[in-house]
């Protein structure tokens, strides 16, 4: 059975040298990627350059400003860097198909079976080595038997073990106690432990030799074995340093003191526990293409291509119980042109019959310039497709019937071209809000993007108006008292009947700035003239001391 040999790659200045990588124009001076962290500005990454300043990650951006004030700074990208990973993780797919990502700058492959084609061990360390010059971007690696061990190598093997600074060491404690330790192994007794090799070509990397992980861990760090900060400093201030340290000292004690998670990275690191390197599954793809022999132009011939498109599109989409939300066409032309049209769904579909409507009503937007010789049809939104299991023979027929009756998916198909010719946007819908305000007591969605409301609307405890607005003051004596005349958008009503009044109190719990405290109480009233309004009265809050209007029934 072939070893396994896992190895891997960290990019500590991934952050900075992706920005000095985007702008292209040389950087006058040293840059650092700024993160807020605890409420603080720090350094979270640093050029070379920055470095050789003086600075550090982690420190305070103040500080760092003062050390080298002629310092560039950029905020912080967790979705660029993370993208800027993925892109590396394809990149490193070329030395074995399983890659894993480390955010935020770390890749970990699995190399068993696959350095021979790369010329061994060394020759993938120095292929790394040359491409991450190329791209311009640090890089540290670290190969052997385990993930664990590999991660260590790649980040602490050249860092040192940082000096002690506390009195509390192992060998100042009494003989009887240093007595009852563990015996020495023999390469303890004299000279150095066996050390990982260093790969030729390849600065800044490491390959412990198989089957040697404990001489090749011994000498690392603790925190070289995945350690939270706080557990590294306890077992430092026991005077533990190295991780050889740890493999000396009884592991009942070890648990019973500092838990099971640092005899579990132990383990892992050495190989005695099993860690799987998961990858990452590659996105799912849905794209059909369509290349003409004769430059095309008339919208007829782009249709006719289209019903060449969508069926096999369509087969995909089924083969993994997908549907399709949004779908984008691009006509490329002879001009070397691309002309693009894109259209979403109200519910994810894999049926060309209930695509084709939504492109044909923008087809008219594809500029075909000299013609069109290539044809590209995705779907660029996908959602997870779930069947409807019937009860029985009843149910199945009750369930087509009413499918014939509202056409199928009538409404989705009806929100779908509406949302084509206005936009996504444009098209929304109501659903019941949990808030006694009638303002608040529906909430506007898009139409596209959600489901109609399962049920009977809830129904309030009085009539509600049909037509409801911002309150509007209207002229009437500021008492609580109802107006039997008065003034509104500059016309005169006279009371004819009256239905209250409705106490309605705010959301105290809400800051609302049309509605900031006092009750209201609300009238139905009927003027003279026929017209139905909603009138109240306010009593403190952002509204005091008069009537207004909000609302007018049928």
């Amino acid at each position: 059975m072939r070893a396994r040999r896992i190895l891997s790659l960290w990019f500590p200045r991934l952050a900075a040298e992706r920005v000095v990588r985007l702008r292209r124009d040389a950087l006058p001076g040293p840059l650092a990627v700024v993160a807020d962290r605890n409420g603080a500005q720090v350094l979270a990454s640093l050029t070379a350059e920055a470095s050789l300043a003086g600075l550090v990650e982690g420190q305070v951006l103040r500080d760092a400003t003062a050390i080298c004030p002629r310092l560039l700074t950029v905020p912080a990208d967790p979705v660029g860097e993370a993208q800027f990973l993925t892109l590396l993780r394809r990149w490193a797919g070329r030395f074995s198909p399983w890659v894993a990502e480390e955010p935020p700058g770390g890749l970990m492959i699995d190399l068993s079976g696959a350095a021979h084609l790369h010329g061994g061990e060394e020759g993938v360390l120095a292929r790394v080595a040359e491409d991450c010059e190329g791209l311009g971007l640090t890089v540290r690696a670290g190969i052997a038997d385990t993930p664990g061990a590999a991660w260590g190598l790649a980040r602490y093997a050249q860092a040192g073990v940082a000096p002690l600074r506390s009195g509390d060491m192992i060998d100042q404690e009494a003989r009887a106690t240093r007595s009852r330790a563990a015996k020495r192994r023999g390469w303890e007794r004299g000279g150095g432990p066996p050390r990982a090799v260093a790969a030729k070509g390849a600065e800044g990397a490491l390959i412990a030799p198989p089957g040697r992980l404990v001489e090749a861990l011994s000498d690392l760090p603790l925190a070289a074995l995945r350690l939270e900060g706080d557990t590294v400093d306890r077992l430092m201030r026991l005077g533990l340093r190295r991780v050889g340290d740890l493999m000396v000292l009884p592991r009942a004690s070890l648990t019973r003191r500092f838990g099971q998670e640092v005899l579990r990275r132990l383990d892992q690191a050495t190989g005695m526990e099993p860690e799987p390197i998961t990858p990452a599954r590659p996105p799912l793809h849905f794209a059909v293409r369509l290349t003409l022999p004769d430059p095309i132009g008339l919208r007829s011939d782009i249709e006719a291509a289209l019903d060449r498109l969508l069926p096999p599109l369509c087969v995909r989409l089924r083969e993994r119980g997908r549907g399709a939300r949004r779908v984008r066409l691009q006509a490329f032309r002879a001009d070397g042109g691309v002309s693009a049209v894109e259209v979403g769904l109200a519910r994810a579909a894999d049926a060309p019959d209930r695509i084709r409507p939504l492109l044909h009503l923008k087809l008219d937007q594809i500029d075909a310039g000299f013609g069109i010789d290539c044809l590209r049809l995705e779907a660029v939104a996908t959602e997870a497709m779930t069947t409807v299991q019937h009860r029985g023979q009843v149910d199945v027929t009750q369930s087509a019937m009413a499918g014939a009756r509202s056409g199928g998916h009538g409404l989705d198909d009806l929100i779908g071209r509406l949302g084509a010719r206005l936009g996504d946007e444009a098209v929304t819908r109501l659903i019941p809000a949990d808030s006694h305000v009638p303002a608040k007591a529906a909430q506007v969605v898009m139409a596209a993007w959600s489901q109609p409301h399962a049920g009977p609307w809830p129904a309030p405890a009085a009539p509600r108006p049909l037509v409801l607005f911002r309150p509007e003051p209207i002229e009437a004596p500021e008492v609580p008292d109802l107006p039997l005349r008065f003034l509104w958008r500059r016309r005169t009503f006279a009371l004819r009947m009256a239905a209250g009044p409705e106490r309605l109190q705010p959301e105290w719990w809400l800051e609302d700035p049309d509605w900031r405290g006092g009750a209201r109480d609300y009238w139905r009233v009927e003027t003279e003239s026929g017209m139905r309004l909603w009138l109240f009265y306010g009593q403190g809050g952002a509204v005091t001391d008069r009537w207004y209007c909000e609302g007018v029934f049928s």
